[in-house]
């Protein structure tokens, strides 16, 4: 499994999702995207949903896949693949990294980051930590998650209006993990530098690239036909 990290080290890894009533929130679309961030440079893609994830592991077998599962489970804020049955799921469909929540929030299953990391490490596939700050990544790197990321700073709570690219956090935990990643906010390639120049293993780009509804609806908001 290093030798898949290996194949990250250093690059662009491009999260190929789409707004829930987007006309792009389809399996075909999202392979579509996920092959065309892959041949313009991405060494990996981060694809949410079971059938997303399948579709894309099936039509790119050699690409590296991040699968996840969005899901809110009622009285508990974690809904990034936060249970066990969530990380099998994920796994199940192809996935060879498992994102997860490691914030420490009460999950639906009463899961902890350690048993999390552990049935990842149970099915086969490497452990990607989404965290949302230093406690968060100490609790991570402790539980022995193979991947330690700064996705949830600035999304949670705690944590909510912070700066971002998180790049203080990702040096922090690149200072003490071997595969820090850096994730959220990452808006230009001046930012995905520097988010490098920190100490990132690699970066994880989302919205600026693949979610076209948002982009449009910023330019056409600057257009004078929607001032009338």
């Amino acid at each position: 499994m290093s030798a898949l990290l290996e194949r990250l080290r250093g690059g662009l890894i491009v999260s190929v999702q789409a707004e829930a009533e987007s006309v792009l929130n389809t399996p075909e679309a999202i392979v579509l995207l996920a092959r065309c961030a892959i041949q313009n440079g991405a060494v990996g893609v981060r694809v949410e949903g079971e059938a997303r994830i399948s579709a894309v592991r099936a039509a790119l077998p050699g690409a590296v896949v991040i699968g996840l599962l969005k899901y809110a489970h009622e009285g508990f804020e974690p809904y990034i693949t936060s249970t066990r049955a969530e990380i099998a799921a994920v796994a199940h469909a192809g996935a060879q990294i498992v994102a997860f929540d490691a914030t420490s929030r009460p999950r639906a299953d009463r899961s902890s980051v350690a048993g999390l990391t552990a049935e990842a490490r149970a099915r086969g596939v490497l452990a990607m930590a989404d965290c949302s700050g230093a406690e968060d990544a100490a609790l991570a790197i402790r539980s022995r998650a193979d991947i330690v990321a700064t996705t949830l700073a600035g999304y949670t709570p705690a944590t909510r209006g912070r700066g971002l690219p998180a790049l203080d956090l990702a040096a922090s935990i690149a200072a003490r993990h071997p595969f820090a990643v850096c994730e959220g906010g990452v808006a230009t390639p001046e930012q995905l530098r520097a988010a490098f120049e920190a100490g990132a293993s690699a970066v994880v780009v989302g919205t600026e690239i693949t979610n076209i509804d948002l982009i449009v609806r910023r330019f056409a908001a600057a257009a004078p036909r929607s001032k009338g």
